[in-house]
């Protein structure tokens, strides 16, 4: 199997290695860990304490900034999350964290969903209702709860972008990531007359398929998305080369089919310095089965990490000690010496596997929690 070569590949190529992301996703959704400088420095001890050495920190939600913005303020009058209106978590988190030689990457989770369960879009939206992504019927694209702008928009290119260049030039941030929102849109948008237009333009004035799924339009709109990603990575590094870029989209070809996110491209083009796809399952043969399935789509001779990013806690679920055990276990047996997990309140309920068995991963890849 082709994850076999994968692992013969990381020993003859040890910068693979060497890049450490035993990290975990820190949100401001279903926890209070970012609403106190007290809680951000327990963040640190317990992750210096399990071993965890990359924190990343949600920066962009619900059409809101975490961080006190000047492009938010300058576009929407909106400069900070109303929650942290007096403070700048940001900072507050890169001070504690570097202090004790831990790493943070600004998540930019929302990408280009411009709000969670409003019908309009959330005050984005209603500033900018020419930035919405539509659907076949016309309505505003909404999946999963989520309401979305257009990703094909260049203007809405730019604003996105705007958002992460700020970052990368005012904070000392290790780096910058996005997610299966970024860059992304549901295969369901790209109907506004906009991105017609420019459909049309390549297809001698031929509009795009009623059907959101054929083939052809469904690799049209990805490859747009393929540039922006293309671009965020130039962008970030011509800043500043040392920030890594990385991305956590969903598994492939799913992320492709659903999210017009096709991510095998990226890696192979280099437009990433950390692939961490969500192979979030809930038995360990789904996971398995999962891992190397996506394992099948990395570049043979790349370089480029592949960490999955496991699931720790969602709502009131998180996976029993022996299950947990056995996905670290199946991603040492492939090669893999890292992962992320999602989020850091999952850590909490297994103290016990943190505080223990997982700082011995952190010697050697093939040592596992058995």
């Amino acid at each position: 199997m082709r994850y076999f070569l994968l692992v013969v590949l990381l020993f003859y190529f040890p910068y693979a290695l060497s890049q450490s992301q035993k990290g975990v996703w820190l949100t401001d959704v279903a926890s209070k860990a970012l609403d106190s400088k007290e809680g951000i420095q327990e963040v640190i001890r317990s992750c210096k304490t399990y071993g965890i050495d990359q924190i990343y920190v949600v920066v962009w939600n619900r059409g809101y900034t975490l961080y006190p913005s000047e492009v938010m303020h300058g576009e929407f009058g909106k400069k900070v999350s109303p929650r942290f209106a007096d403070r700048d978590i940001l900072q507050e988190l890169i001070d504690i964290a570097h202090a004790e030689g831990l790493k943070v990457h600004a998540w930019f989770e929302f990408g280009f969903s411009s709000s969670y369960q409003e019908e309009d879009g959330g005050h984005i939206l209603r500033a900018r209702p020419e930035w919405k992504a539509l659907d076949n019927a016309g309505k505003l694209v909404s999946k999963n709860g989520f309401q979305w702008m257009n990703a094909f928009d260049s203007e809405v290119q730019d604003f996105l972008l705007s958002l992460i260049t700020e970052v990368v030039e005012n904070y000392d941030i290790d780096g910058i990531q996005g997610d299966d929102r970024l860059p992304a849109n549901p295969s369901t948008a790209g109907y506004d007359a906009l991105t017609v237009s420019l459909y049309k333009k390549e297809h001698n004035g031929q509009s795009p398929p009623q059907d959101y799924k054929d083939a052809d339009w469904i690799d049209w709109r990805a490859k747009r998305l393929n540039r922006f990603a293309k671009r965020i990575y130039e962008t970030v590094k011509s800043i500043r080369p040392d920030i890594a870029v990385t991305m956590a989209p969903s598994i492939f070809p799913w992320s492709k089919e659903e999210y017009l996110q096709d991510w095998p491209t990226w890696v192979k083009n280099g437009w990433v310095d950390a692939i961490i796809p969500q192979v979030y399952r809930y038995d360990i043969k789904a996971y398995t089965t999962t891992l190397d399935a996506n394992l099948e789509f990395m570049p043979v001779g790349s370089s480029i990490p592949f960490v999955p990013g496991v699931l720790l806690k969602v709502g009131e679920y998180t996976p029993s000690k022996r299950f947990l055990k056995r996905m670290v276990r199946a991603n040492r047996e492939r090669g893999l010496d890292s992962e992320v997990f999602f989020f850091y309140e999952g850590l909490k309920e297994h103290e016990r596997f943190f505080g223990k068995a997982y700082r011995k991963t952190n010697l050697n890849k093939t040592n596992d929690p058995r």
